[in-house]
């Protein structure tokens, strides 16, 4: 154990989250006492902190290490995961603003809320110990809740937070009563000490039964089925932007918060819950794909999909191993960055009094709009696998990790819903370039600086799909050694 913090220099590699929680608590202060025309000041300044805090951890500020007792380690996969969290919610900041300001619902906690959030992610990439874990989740959690129901009158709003918060609660007790059977049986909270001891003792029916509540809690965080009845009401409810962060940036901590728990703490249970990850993946691969075949919501079809999505990345899970976790963390970057442009679409042809959130909103669009349709085509044939989209390397990848790790049945499962999947975003494509129009005709935001973003946030997933090498490779490097 680390000896007690005595200098500032102890507390170093916790630099990005103490600029983190500094600039939210300034940004909670400064908000009091700037007027209503001005607030755009604490939204930009948002977002300039969000890319500080990437850019320090880019350039190592602060150096690798582990403080607080060794409750806290920051190595490579916490820097790799917490860059893309800082990246992908400072993205998600830049679409909320005009889309919440025409509905008059912004609000400068709306940025102070994801900040915390944000905070809490980076500590539970970065959790050691069982009670950083639950400290981290929890704050991200309760910020996710008060986000979703950012539309205080809207009842479809409430009702998805209601149930945001009902069945997360649930999520977090059964995640709590989990780690609470691990400690009673290892007793420690420490995850290294717990490895150790799950050595020791591998057979323990406390310590199995640990197993299966922790990795049931992981998959309500993920939304994986069987656990996923909150996902399509909460994509559907809140608004756009928002469903955008939450459907991104928590993906890449509830997968740091997997890697800590089952290779960190579990790794000596490995048979166990990579079988437990296998089945969930076949679960969620079949009631995500089938789901979305019947949407005619756009939003609640990419609510299925991210089950389908989930099912893919827990097949990288469970092929196990330093590759099986370096192509999970790929797909999850992936697939963060596949759904920022999937829900930024929607955020880019909304405007006031209308959510192109229906399929049928988008019949049409390329005679309208070719490049919106362009855009949107690069989105839909990257999340459908098709290549050279980013998401093509991402399935490649999982699939490839399963076959390594002895699962090729479970490639099989994998490859034939891919197909599958493929269905549904077709759909879409189709509705673009060969449906005549129907009802009210979404066009595009006015906003050149979101239009600009949107269509880079686009285009990189056929770029990235090109050179895709360099981010695996790093991936590959958190989990070296």
């Amino acid at each position: 154990m680390n000896m007690p913090v005595r200098t500032a220099a102890d507390l170093l590699p916790l630099l990005p989250e103490l600029v983190m929680v500094g600039g939210a608590f300034a940004l909670l202060m400064l908000d009091l006492f700037i007027g209503e025309s001005r607030r755009f000041l604490t939204h930009l300044l948002g977002i300039v902190l969000l890319l500080g805090v990437v850019a320090m951890i880019a350039t190592g500020a602060g150096g690798h290490g582990s403080v607080l007792g060794d409750m806290f380690v920051r190595d490579v996969a916490a820097d790799v995961l917490k860059l893309t969290i800082c990246a992908v919610s400072a993205l998600a900041l830049i679409y909320t603003w005009p889309y919440l300001r025409e509905r008059g619902l912004y609000k400068g906690e709306v940025t102070v809320l994801m900040l915390f959030a944000v905070l809490g992610m980076m500590l539970l990439v970065s959790s050691n110990s069982l009670v950083m874990i639950y400290v981290g989740l929890e704050m991200l959690s309760l910020c996710s809740y008060a986000l979703v129901v950012t539309d205080r009158d809207s009842p479809l709003g409430s009702e998805s937070g209601i149930k945001y918060f009902v069945l997360g609660s649930l999520a977090s007790g059964l995640l709590l009563y989990g780690l609470s059977l691990v400690y009673g049986a290892t007793g420690s909270l420490d995850l290294a000490t717990i490895a150790a001891a799950a050595r020791e003792s591998s057979s323990s029916l406390m310590l199995v039964t640990g197993l299966v509540f922790v990795v049931a809690g992981i998959a309500f965080k993920f939304g994986a089925a069987p656990f996923h009845m909150w996902l399509p009401d909460v994509y559907q409810g809140a608004p756009t932007p928002i469903t955008l962060f939450i459907g991104s940036a928590p993906k890449l901590a509830a997968f740091g918060m997997t890697y800590r728990l089952l290779e960190v703490a579990a790794g000596p249970l490995e048979d166990h819950w990579r079988l437990m990850l296998a089945a969930l993946a076949v679960l969620s691969l079949m009631l995500g794909n089938l789901g979305a075949l019947v949407q005619s919501n756009l939003k609640r079809l990419l609510a299925y999909s991210t089950v389908s999505h989930v099912g893919f990345l827990f097949i990288g899970f469970a092929g196990g191993g330093a590759q099986g976790f370096s192509a999970a963390m790929f797909y999850a970057i992936s697939y963060a960055l596949m759904s920022a442009a999937a829900f930024g679409a929607i955020v880019v042809l909304s405007s006031r009094g209308f959510e192109a959130d229906e399929i049928d909103d988008y019949k049409g669009l390329n005679a309208r709009n070719p490049w919106m349709a362009g855009l949107v085509l690069c989105i839909m044939a990257s999340l459908a696998g098709v290549p050279p989209f980013l998401g093509f390397w991402a399935k490649l990848a999982v699939l490839r990790a399963a076959l390594d790790g002895g699962m090729m049945w479970l490639a099989i499962v994998g490859v034939v819903f891919a197909v599958v999947g493929a269905f549904y975003y077709l759909r879409v494509i189709k509705a673009m370039y060969f449906d005549a129009p129907e009802g009210q005709v979404p066009e595009a935001q006015p906003n050149r600086p979101l239009r600009i973003v949107f269509g880079v946030n686009a285009l990189a997933l056929l770029a990235l799909g090109l050179a895709w090498n360099p981010i695996m490779a790093w991936c590959q490097k958190a989990f070296a050694g």
